[in-house]
């Protein structure tokens, strides 16, 4: 990684290069994919609660004008005002909701044939959403903060990439374990381009208990996949760093995980993390967010030395 050292020397190129996406997405062609109706309840369990919430206002709006439409043409409201579709919306509201105020009722056979039907969706529907709420509350999830870059710094005589977290909760993540991988395109001996792993070893790669920061150590010897590799060289073969950091919420008891990626851009050679704690008064460490993915340049500091 010796190349890279003088590719980046100040902390305004950061700037520029804020913003990216998770670069480990994929694209998909000429495949059928379904992502909505082929796995609903996933869907919905992934979605955010606005986007569901609007999916399920949605749903139970048309469901109840469908119901109306058959009210309304088809059926008999008893205290319905004559011709009003409104009565017949608000009807169908009552009867899906069970809540059954009593000023308006079904007229006729059909009508109570439709109002148990509606009644039977409305509680499938009820005990649908029950389930699914319940288990968006309940399903647990990571709050870990990536630092935006990884830098390429001498630690203890040996280059080394490193990268830091943040536990962005209150609790702590228990025996919280790191598996880092350098994924790239290779030609084979037959000339096939293949994507392949190559896991990269930490100095480090478990903690007990993961509260605060986390900073990940990646010594580049002879044994690393990255050991004499450059910013071209990792560009040209679409070269991405790929995180993955599991642990044991203490909270719900329940195994939580994060994902994060790194590209050849995002690789900032000869450079240190700006130190974020700051101790208090009383010696209790506290941590500064606001310089969580700032950077300087080594030789900015040796210079002032």
């Amino acid at each position: 990684m010796a190349a890279l050292s003088h590719e980046l020397k100040t902390p305004l190129t950061v700037k520029l290069l804020r913003g990216r996406a998770d670069k480990t997405r994929s694209t998909y062609s000429n495949l059928k994919r379904r992502a909505a109706l082929g796995d609903l309840y996933h869907y919905l369990l992934t979605a955010s609660w606005p986007l569901l919430m609007l999916i399920v206002a949605a749903l139970f709006i048309t469901a109840n004008l469908a119901f109306a439409l058959a009210y309304f043409f088809g059926g008999g409201v008893g205290g319905a005002r004559p011709g009003s579709f409104a009565d017949a919306f608000f009807f169908s509201v009552q009867t899906m909701a069970t809540i059954g105020y009593g000023s308006m009722w079904p007229a006729s056979t059909s009508a109570n044939l439709m109002v148990a039907a509606e009644a039977l969706i409305g509680l499938l529907g009820l005990a649908t959403m029950t389930g699914l709420v319940f288990a968006k509350f309940s399903r647990p999830s990571a709050r870990v903060r990536f630092s935006r870059y990884a830098v390429v710094a001498p630690r203890d005589g040996v280059p080394c990439l490193m990268f830091r977290m943040a536990n962005l909760r209150g609790n702590q993540i228990v025996e919280a374990g790191i598996h880092v991988a350098l994924t790239r395109d290779e030609v084979t001996a037959e000339g096939e381009t293949m994507r392949r792993f190559h896991d990269l070893q930490l100095s480090r790669d478990r903690n007990p208990i993961f509260l605060m920061s986390w900073t990940a150590i990646h010594p580049i010897d002879e044994q690393s996949a990255l050991f004499g590799q450059t910013r071209e060289s990792l560009a040209a073969s679409s070269a991405q760093i790929v995180v993955s950091l599991t642990g044991l919420d203490e909270t719900f008891a329940q195994t939580i995980h994060a994902r994060h990626s790194y590209a050849s851009a995002d690789i900032i050679p000869d450079a240190r993390f700006v130190d974020v704690f700051t101790p208090l008064a009383d010696g209790t460490p506290q941590i500064d967010y606001r310089h969580f993915h700032d950077w300087v340049p080594i030789d900015t500091e040796r210079a002032k030395g």
